[in-house]
């Protein structure tokens, strides 16, 4: 459960910024709040970051609630590329991967490095995920996304 704390719900880029805050933290309410209040869930923080890539990423409900106010689930950070599904299959979160994916999020996409979000699930061990990404990949038409898989 989240600490009760007051929510500033003000306009432009403070309730940005609060939004962005209070989804890395995983406060479902108050992010219900501030987006309820008009916050963006497009908009960055201090650091140039969306919502959607700074959020607590074990925090499926956050997720849904950006996604249902029309955050970007392709968003990619500037300098690495890497994407919430990118994160999401890293933590080993399956949840908010398939939240992402019901969403538009794309699974076929490399971060600067070249790998694919299950070459990172793949690398941290998180086997449900990626058998999530290779049923994904198959019913999309595009084989398994990792080979021999």
């Amino acid at each position: 459960m989240w600490e009760e704390e007051e929510v500033k719900l003000g306009g432009g880029s403070s309730s940005d910024t609060g939004l962005a805050s209070a989804a890395a933290r995983g406060q479902v309410e108050a992010v219900r709040q501030l987006l309820q209040a008009g916050a963006d869930p497009n908009g960055v923080n201090g650091f140039g970051r969306r919502p959607l890539q700074v959020m607590m990423m074990g925090s499926t409900r956050v997720a849904e609630l950006l996604l249902a106010y029309g955050a970007d689930p392709n968003c990619a950070d500037p300098a690495t590329r890497t994407r919430p599904v990118h994160d999401a299959a890293r933590e080993g979160f399956l949840d908010t991967l398939a939240a992402l994916h019901r969403a538009g999020a794309r699974l076929a996409v490399r971060d600067a490095w070249g790998r694919l979000p299950v070459d990172l699930a793949e690398e941290s061990g998180h086997r449900d995920i990626v058998r999530y990404l290779n049923a994904a990949a198959a019913a999309a038409g595009a084989g398994p996304a990792v080979p021999g898989a």
